[in-house]
């Protein structure tokens, strides 16, 4: 396996991607992405800017994420606080495709993630998910993210985590 930037040719597989989290959101009583988003033009705004990520096995796409070296403003008004205020990187939009399951590879996908963020010495990642996605709460407290506090997307209250990697 490898995380690797997207290819624009994969924008259709990694929707299907998508599509699928969103239903197992749906399916396990999530409230999270139950909304019209995220939506095509949203990961086609994430190819563009440059923060599309999949992993790839062989040629398989099994999860997709937009990993984000620039700001992101909601989480400037955190209730509560980050453990740093030095630079970070923002993971959104993580999504496993149903060829994931029992592989590891939300696991896989954060600890590239890491390697990625210090090869750009940076050395902290922010994330928040919906406080309903037990799979995401699950995977953020085994890889030793911290709780921050709860940041606001679209209205709703979001868990912000936090975990500082070293070099």
């Amino acid at each position: 396996m490898v995380l690797r930037k997207a290819l624009e040719s994969e924008l259709p597989a990694i929707w299907e991607i998508i599509q699928y989290a969103i239903e197992r959101r749906r399916q396990d009583g999530s409230r999270q992405w139950q909304d019209g988003y995220p939506n095509p033009d949203s990961i086609r705004a994430d190819f563009e800017k440059g923060y599309s990520y999949v992993v790839d096995d062989e040629g398989t796409l099994l999860a997709y994420g937009a990993i984000i070296f620039d700001v992101e403003p909601a989480y400037n008004d955190i209730e509560g606080k980050w453990l740093t205020d030095d630079e970070y990187v923002g993971v959104h939009r993580v999504a496993a495709s149903p060829l994931a399951k029992g592989k590891g590879v939300a696991q896989f996908f954060f600890t590239e993630l890491e390697e990625i963020a210090k090869a750009n010495k940076v050395y902290s990642v922010k994330v928040d998910t919906n406080f309903d996605n037990g799979p995401m709460l699950h995977i953020l407290d085994k890889l030793g993210y911290t709780y921050c506090g709860e940041v606001y997307f679209r209205g709703s209250a979001r868990r912000a985590f936090e975990k500082v990697i070293r070099a």
